[in-house]
């Protein structure tokens, strides 16, 4: 089962501003059609596995739930999901290998991991195979940072780098456990 995360980073490694804002991603051109592959990356997984905290900013959208495919949200305050979200979203909690268990119990075997802690938590628990990471040209000087300590060294093969946009860098790994 691989468990992917696709993400944008900052040049100095942040996901959100200092006041944990997103408002930084629309410094570069929004581009027409599917440019940056994210339609293409979300036909190819089955849920969306994301932390309370990235859920309450897609709740910030204001548009109802984005993605097309069913979405885990990790809480452990959480006890109800949120009224226009009852068909899209499926409360869980319990460590990494737990929320790939149950997951795998829905159907649910390509995971696409969102969310800075989530994504941390993943990759303490070496559950995380691929990372697609675009990189926008913009130093945000703090915020949340992608990467954080990790208890043991995790080593990745550079698949693939594309240019977007003349702007950004999109870079593909995958985990190498050999």
């Amino acid at each position: 089962m691989p468990n992917t995360v696709y993400i944008a980073t900052s040049l100095d490694g942040y996901i959100t501003d200092r006041n944990g804002g997103l408002e930084w991603l629309s410094r570069v051109p929004n581009p027409d059609g599917d440019d940056l592959g994210f339609a293409d990356f979300m036909t190819q997984i089955d849920a969306v596995v994301m932390g309370r905290t990235t859920f309450e900013a897609v709740q910030g959208f204001g548009i109802g739930w984005p993605y097309p495919k069913p979405g885990i949200v990790l809480s452990r305050t959480l006890s109800d999901v949120p009224k226009g979200f009852e068909d899209h979203v499926t409360l869980m909690r319990g460590k990494p290998a737990d929320i790939v268990e149950k997951a795998d119990a829905l159907g649910h075997k390509n995971l696409y991991i969102d969310g800075g802690a989530t994504i941390r938590r993943f990759l303490d628990a070496d559950l995380i195979d691929e990372m697609i990471l675009t990189e926008i040209p913009i130093l945000l000087g703090g915020g949340t940072r992608l990467f954080d300590l990790l208890d043991h060294e995790l080593a990745f093969e550079l698949d693939n780098v594309q240019i977007l946009l003349r702007q950004m860098v999109k870079r593909h790994y995958r985990r190498d456990r050999s």
